[in-house]
């Protein structure tokens, strides 16, 4: 165990954050910590790092144990040192001994007495077990892996905005590489290249991660535990943010079943007592009900869970068939090339998503689409066409001495007062909050009050840029559902995967200073690439032709240039079975047959575990079993763990299916 709160209490004010809260955290660890926005996710992570102190229980680390916390208050740092330089600070030991190395190589020139040679080899033997030779190499290769080039490295830190400098103090906090590294929203400053980078990177990572992202996609491929700080406690589940939703969701119908359950359990005992307390002979038998009654610990009703409100999108005009058309267009930016004679075409109906990396001119081609952005080439505008456009610079247009309300009610959009409320609610503005001026909010509240704007505006054609930031997951999932229930086109860029893939009908990436367009999912789209670069990719050779084409190399290691190319060279596809309709060797015949007595095994445990998850849901369906405390906390937990066995099984029944379809093919 790394670290563990125990029993944790802690408060701001008269705001309980967590109450008798417990978490371990262990080698190996890739939390989620998740929430609502507010709950306190990264005041947690603050307490972990020792910056609030605990006004219950404890938070007990193992000595020397190293903490790494990527936040927003980094922003704070400012130098006029190269990136390159920031992200080496990481290694201070190495540094300071690469110091040390040079001064004694100086003194050396002119003094080589024996204790100064001892100094200079025990310098040099612990920089060269710190890996110092390489904390340059590493350092740039961690920047360039989130997305800054080579030439980039020598730059000052001072001169990058605030995006790119925290890409750089990212990259100092996993170049440390301390025990437990605990991110914060990584993914709000990264493009979908970096994004992938730091998935791959993150995957093996020796210590512990946790992390607080309202990517989904992110924490699917990272993690391995979630942790969901709700109503002041922690509730741990194992596996990645899919398996939380669906664990959870068996939860509540699990807790609501026992709460339905145990309710019957006491309608049915109140009856009993009701009817025979008067009675001599029977009551005994009441006063015993209604002691089990007054023991009986109640079960708490589920809860409503996260708000449904429904966003709707509301169109005032219908536009013709083609929204807006670029021909042959250019654009340049002194002598970098964005755009280079290309062209493109957006029809009613279209739901785009323009992705990729920072740089490549996503925002300025969608200024250029909404007749904003000088450019060389024609823009044809399509008939009918209401347009609206935000992004960040919206936030200029916000009106500083207006509430959040009067905002929206300024819009001229036809809505109640009530539906505002109700739109302001899906972006986390709720109570007195929509009274707030404008002049107060954060940047992203106002970013949010913007957004909500352009919902309202009615147009028929919306160009959105990154509209998920600051949106927690259940506003994200609102805002899915409403833009594919709108009647309108949009044209999106965001590096929310999750969100693109659930919104998006057409995937746009700019490529070479042209625009390439994909007809489908961002799913499918993935697909599409990564088959793509399967294809691009040099075959590998058979097994049997490896001996053979290490052989021919040898052979041609002697011959001149003229000689032919060795078989590997070849493009002979990899035998990976028997072809269909050819007998199967005897080595591959056994398999099969193990594989079909596992089937048969596996066959029988599913009947096993289904016939005793009945039983035991049937056990959960007596409302007697809620008047024993301890028996209903054993059925309860050996239904959670038969459950957990059968999808393990199937698991396993499904692998060892497609097995045998593999060996018999």
């Amino acid at each position: 165990m790394l670290l563990a709160l125990q029993d944790v209490t802690f408060e701001f004010g008269a705001r309980i954050i967590v109450e008798d809260a417990s978490w371990h955290i262990v080698p190996g660890d890739r939390v989620g910590l998740i929430g609502l926005n507010g709950t306190g996710k990264s005041t947690l992570l603050r307490i972990i790092n020792g910056e609030y102190s605990v006004s219950k229980g404890s938070v007990n680390k193992i000595r020397n144990l190293s903490l790494g916390f990527f936040n927003q208050d980094l922003l704070s740092f400012e130098t006029d040192d190269s990136i390159l330089s920031v992200g080496m600070t990481a290694f201070d030991k190495a540094l300071a001994l690469e110091k040390d190395i040079e001064r004694i190589t100086h003194e050396l020139e002119h003094n080589q007495t024996e204790a100064l040679l001892h100094e200079f080899s025990d310098k040099l033997h612990e920089f060269e077990a710190l890996d110092g030779y390489n904390m340059r190499h590493k350092t740039a290769q961690v920047l360039e892996g989130l997305g800054f080039s080579t030439a980039d490295l020598e730059r000052p830190y001072s001169e990058f905005s605030g995006g790119w400098r925290m890409r750089v103090l990212l990259a100092k906090l996993i170049l440390q590489q301390p025990d437990v590294l605990m991110l914060d929203e990584p993914t709000n400053h990264l493009d979908l290249p970096s994004i992938e980078w730091l998935e791959r990177y993150l995957q093996s990572y020796n210590g512990a991660v946790i992390i607080v992202s309202h990517d989904r996609f992110f924490l699917d491929r990272m993690v391995n535990k979630i942790v969901e700080l709700y109503q002041q406690q922690l509730h741990q589940y194992t596996g990645n943010y899919e398996d939380y939703e669906r664990e959870k969701e068996m939860r509540r119908e699990l807790q609501q079943r026992s709460y339905e359950n145990q309710q019957e359990y006491i309608r049915q005992q109140e009856r009993f007592i009701e009817r025979f307390k008067a009675k001599a002979s029977k009551a005994a038998q009441a006063q015993s009900a209604m002691k089990r009654l007054e023991k009986l610990d109640r079960l708490e009703q589920v809860d409503g869970g996260p708000s449904k409100i429904r966003i709707n999108f509301t169109v005032d005009k219908t536009p013709g068939k083609i929204l807006c058309t670029l021909n042959d267009v250019s654009k340049h930016f002194g002598n970098i090339t964005v755009l280079d004679h290309t062209g493109v075409e957006i029809n009613r109906g279209d739901k785009i998503a323009l992705i990729g990396a920072n740089g490549k001119g996503k925002s300025t081609l969608l200024r250029m689409i909404a007749g904003t952005e000088p450019m060389e080439g024609e823009r044809i505008p399509g008939h009918n066409v209401v347009q609206s456009f935000y992004a960040q610079h919206q936030l200029e247009s916000l009106h500083l001495d207006s509430e959040i309300l009067d905002e929206l009610k300024n819009t001229s959009s036809g809505r109640t007062e009530m539906e505002l409320r109700a739109l302001l609610g899906c972006f986390l503005f709720t109570g007195d909050d929509v009274y707030k001026k404008i002049r107060i909010l954060s940047g992203g509240e106002k970013a949010r009050v913007a957004l909500a704007k352009t919902i309202i505006s009615q147009a028929n054609f919306m160009l959105l840029v990154e509209p998920t930031n600051h949106l927690d997951m259940n506003s994200v999932q609102m805002l899915i559902d409403a833009l594919n229930k709108y009647e309108g086109s949009f044209l999106l860029v965001s590096h929310d995967r999750y969100f693109v893939n659930g919104t998006a009908n057409k995937i746009w990436e700019i490529v070479d200073g042209k625009i390439k367009e994909f007809k489908g999912t961002y799913a499918e789209y993935e697909d599409w690439k990564k088959r793509q670069a399967a294809a691009a990719a040099p075959p590998k050779p058979a097994k049997g032709e490896r001996g053979k084409n290490r052989g021919n190399n040898n052979n041609n290691n002697n011959n001149n240039n003229n000689t032919p190319e060795p078989a590997a060279v070849k493009e002979t596809p990899a035998v990976s079975g028997p072809v269909k309709g050819t007998p199967i060797n005897k080595e591959a015949q056994k398999e099969l047959q193990k594989h079909q007595r596992q089937f048969q095994q596996l066959e029988g445990e599913l009947a096993r575990l289904k016939e005793k998850k009945q039983q035991l849901e049937a056990s959960l369906g007596n409302p007697d079993i809620y008047g024993n405390k301890g028996k209903f906390q054993q059925i309860e937990a050996e239904y959670k763990q038969v459950t957990q066995d059968l999808e393990k099984a199937n698991k396993q029944y499904e692998e060892v299916f497609e097995k045998i379809m593999e060996l018999e093919g």
